[in-house]
């Protein structure tokens, strides 16, 4: 597979993943990002939903990196 093929679908499946996890974590808590309005338990959703994309895309990047140094030892 090309190699800006697999950074782009691990980006995009890191950050997505991580966005919902953030989502059903601020839901699990009591925190909806789809309130009326922007009430803090709004927008700490909405900063859970960026947090969990930003570690998701860490993720994958780490994991990306990971992959490339286990091909070069071989």
């Amino acid at each position: 597979m090309h190699p800006l093929l697999v950074e782009g679908l691990s980006d995009a499946v890191g950050f997505v993943g991580g966005a919902l996890a953030g989502f059903w974590l601020a839901r699990l808590l009591g925190f909806d990002v789809f309130s009326e309005g922007y009430d803090s338990a709004s927008v700490l959703a909405i900063a859970a939903v960026g947090l969990g994309g930003g570690l998701g895309l860490g993720a994958a990047r780490r994991w990306r990196r990971a992959r490339q140094a286990e091909r070069k030892e071989r």
